[in-house]
């Protein structure tokens, strides 16, 4: 009888030694198991209205109610004073009236240079004989008129073939009536004075649109005045991929919608580096990126030396990436000002504007997508000066 009880004993306990074993092993394993991922399905900010392989349905465009072109306003930047034997010219180095003071060197009184400078009030002093710096003699009944011609030309700005000022040409004319009765009068200069959007292959399509200047709505006119600033939205529609970021690698200004033609002037290239700021002073930048599939950059507008026509066209390339995709070298949108920076705050994607950013791959998405680049012009955009007075 004890045996038998002790047999049961040792075949209880082994088994519940076994059982316990099994569950120490099994929550080892479950231990070391890597934890279920969290997956959320992605969705756009707004729901898509479109199915492919339709084209999207062109959108209303929303004006501002309220919309004027800016109208040009004389600036009073020349004085002159007629003497008895010369005259006395002062010419603001703000001479357009931009905010942008001109070259002394850039202006001429007839061919001769300025005679003295005044640093405090930006103001250039030319002072001639009657007879000097290329004067003509005209004579009426009554009066002796001695006519003196103030020239600007401005010089292209840096290395670029650009200007963002104009040509001027100003008459200063001196009456001096045969009784000896002395005045001076001076001339007033007359003033002489779109969207394209492509479908990229397949299913993307591409937008570069003119803004006005609060960003809210496409801009209804394409005539600017030098010192304004031109805004730039940029822009990626998708039907079935992932989130997608819209790049600008380069842009070219031309006086015809064709950017294999001379004069020309590349102010963004190197896959994305905004040059104009750094080339010419001027305040083109990026605008930080909110959103991946929209890009802002504002360009101060210009025109090309010896060009009276003021009409340029801006054809840029564009490129859309994966969302999730670095921003780095090839695919980045940066703009100078004493330093690189990149609209979405990856500053070290920069690095590289001053010198080759290379070639890169285009997009990271998968194998089966089509290549994401697209070609697409503004144009053509008119360039007005600003009026003397």
């Amino acid at each position: 009888m004890m045996s038998t009880i002790k047999v049961l004993l040792w075949l209880f306990c082994g088994a519940t030694a076994r059982g316990l074993n099994r569950n120490i092993q099994s929550a080892n394993l479950r231990s070391h198991q890597p934890a279920a991922v969290k997956q959320e399905q992605q969705s756009f900010r707004e729901p898509l209205t479109w199915r492919f392989p339709d084209p999207p349905a062109e959108e209303e465009p929303q004006y501002p109610p309220d919309f004027e072109l800016k109208t040009p306003t004389a600036v009073n930047s020349i004085s002159a004073t007629c003497g008895a034997e010369s005259v006395w010219v002062e010419v603001k180095k703000d001479l357009l009236g931009i905010g942008k003071p001109v070259l002394t060197a850039d202006v001429s009184l007839g061919g001769c240079p300025a005679t003295g400078e005044d640093p405090n009030t930006q103001v250039l002093v030319f002072e001639s004989e009657l007879h000097g710096c290329g004067s003509q003699l005209l004579m009426t009944e009554d009066s002796f008129i001695y006519v003196f011609t103030l020239i600007y030309t401005p010089s292209p700005l840096g290395d670029s073939p650009i200007v963002r000022t104009r040509d001027v040409s100003v008459n200063i004319q001196c009456h001096y009536q045969r009784k000896h009765a002395v005045s001076t009068g001076m001339m007033k200069p007359t003033w002489n004075p779109l969207s394209d959007t492509k479908s990229a292959e397949e299913n993307l399509y591409f937008s570069l649109k003119l803004m006005t200047d609060d960003w809210q709505y496409p801009r209804p006119s394409n005539q600017f005045l030098l010192g304004d600033m031109m805004k730039f939205k940029v822009s990626v529609k998708q039907f079935h991929h992932v989130p997608l970021r819209v790049f600008v690698d380069s842009c070219v200004a031309t006086v015809v919608p064709n950017i294999d033609t001379v004069p020309r002037y590349l102010f963004m290239g190197n896959k994305g580096c905004l040059f104009d700021s750094q080339l010419t002073s001027s305040s083109s930048k990026f605008l930080p990126q909110t959103y991946s599939d929209e890009l802002q950059f504002e360009v101060e507008a210009f025109k090309f030396q010896q060009d009276h026509s003021g009409v340029i066209y801006i054809t840029c390339s564009l490129k859309a990436t994966a969302a999730t995709a670095a921003v780095d070298a090839t695919n980045k949108a940066c703009s100078f000002s004493n330093r690189w920076s990149e609209a979405s705050g990856i500053n070290q994607a920069c690095s590289c504007c001053d010198a080759d950013c290379g070639t890169g791959g285009q997009s990271q998405l998968s194998r089966g997508d089509p290549v994401l680049e697209q070609e697409t012009a503004v144009g053509p955009i008119v360039v007005k000066d600003k009026p003397l007075r």
